[in-house]
């Protein structure tokens, strides 16, 4: 379902009021998820909006990862809560905030990167979030 800014509810639009162009890409990853996902829950926070099952498994946020130069306009960063470090190009940065969990961030430019092997990922971390 591809929406205007101006359908995307207002905590959503207050969100990506500084950035309108990245608006796009949420709504493509948005439309994803809960098309995979519908019985998440969305919480939009200051910094970013989260995702939760039972426990927090993505977020999405326009926070940077790379130096400036390396972002894409526009960007959005897609974060997942995994069991084991990610080992992929699409990684831009990935931690172990404490053992057996693995904080993955991706930098996506474009809604054809919300693509299979993507969603693959955001399938294991909701799977992940579910078992703990």
């Amino acid at each position: 379902m591809n929406r205007s800014i101006f359908e995307a509810d207002q905590e959503i639009r207050s969100f990506f009021y500084h950035n309108q162009r990245s608006l796009p890409l949420y709504q493509a990853f948005e439309d994803k998820l809960f098309e995979r996902f519908p019985e998440s829950l969305r919480r939009v926070q200051k910094t970013q909006i989260s995702f939760y099952n039972r426990h927090f498994f993505a977020c999405a946020s326009l926070m940077r990862v790379l130096p400036k130069s390396e972002m894409p306009d526009p960007y959005l960063v897609i974060t997942l809560g995994l069991s084991y470090p990610l080992n992929s190009e699409r990684v831009a940065v990935k931690s172990e905030p404490y053992p057996g969990r693995w904080t993955t961030h991706i930098v996506v430019g474009s809604a054809e990167e919300i693509d299979e092997q993507l969603l693959g990922w955001l399938k294991e971390a909701y799977e992940f979030a579910e078992r703990k």
